[in-house]
């Protein structure tokens, strides 16, 4: 390959372009939100850049640091959830046919073919009171009356009517709503990695006489740690900081802190301290970034040696 220095015109030509983009449309705009948090509102719409910590501190308070807890838990559960649902999901596709592993991948994405807002909605449509789960409840629990009264074992109302379940503008809805999102992310990783896996050491595994959960767990699980950690990462920390599900999804003690930070700059104009707290989420994710980097690299995983 030619070496660019003999070529810098053309480096810099294809180089300058994505530095422009970046720097005026994520640095700039990113920068002057980190002055707004040590800024303080001193009108209506007036800001005074003073280098104090006021909102920082006002971001720590026990009602914030417990969204922060909150939205903390949820995230994790959602991942957590995620990981268990999109292990098997992953193995069977490695394991399928050739053929066939184009189309499952392809069920997979097929989400993001669709705008999140348009998912959104039809969940609520299969969550509400008068939701498709609700009315299959409804429907099952009207055959079984009839089917008792047609054995004779009791009249049409043995069984009570049917009480639709609170399946919507809870924490369990965010939860599942914030699973229904997230799950791809969580499956690509864990199939890139166990694609690469050596299916000899499967193989001997069970030669040896180890059973299938010992070499899921022996095995299996080890090798596909880099994947893990990735699909971890990428799934919670959007979950962590979602915002339309939560709104849409959660009820008035739902509330995630991106749904705190949005109010803060449209509803309360209190840009600073919307600001802080964003910075402190993003903290927080850089944090997590860091520490996966560093037990990577002490694991031999990781890129730099």
């Amino acid at each position: 390959m030619e070496n660019w220095k003999r070529s810098a015109q053309a480096f810099f030509a294809a180089f300058t372009p994505p530095t422009f983009w970046l720097v005026a449309f994520f640095i700039v705009p990113l920068s002057l939100i980190w002055l707004y948090s040590f800024s303080m509102k001193t009108g209506v719409t007036d800001i005074t850049l003073d280098w104090n910590l006021h909102q920082y501190a006002r971001a720590l308070e026990p009602l914030y640091l417990g969204i922060f807890w909150k939205s903390i838990l949820m995230a994790a559960a959602t991942t957590a959830i995620c990981l268990v649902v999109a292990f098997p999901v992953a193995i069977a596709i490695v394991f399928s046919k050739p053929t066939m592993r184009m189309w499952l991948l392809l069920l997979v994405i097929l989400p993001f073919w669709t705008n999140l807002l348009i998912r959104t909605y039809a969940l609520i449509a299969v969550l509400r009171t008068n939701g498709f789960i609700n009315g299959g409840l409804s429907w099952l629990v009207e055959k079984g009356d009839w089917l008792l009264s047609f054995v004779g074992l009791g009249d049409n109302t043995i069984i009570g009517p049917f009480e639709p379940l609170p399946l919507l503008y809870n924490n369990t809805a965010v939860v599942f709503g914030l699973v229904y999102v997230s799950l791809p992310f969580m499956v690509l990783p864990l199939y890139a990695a166990l694609d690469r896996l050596d299916r000899s050491y499967l193989e001997a595994s069970l030669d040896l006489g180890a059973g299938h959960f010992r070499t899921f767990f022996s095995i299996v699980v080890p090798l596909a740690l880099p994947g893990i950690a990735s699909g971890i990462v990428i799934t919670f920390i959007p979950a962590m900081g979602s915002y339309l599900t939560p709104d849409l999804l959660g009820g008035t003690d739902s509330q995630m802190i991106a749904n705190v930070i949005a109010d803060q700059f449209k509803q309360a104009n209190n840009w600073p301290f919307g600001a802080a707290l964003s910075f402190l989420l993003m903290y927080a994710t850089f944090f997590a970034l860091a520490v996966r980097a560093v037990l990577m690299r002490k694991e031999g995983r990781g890129d730099v040696k």
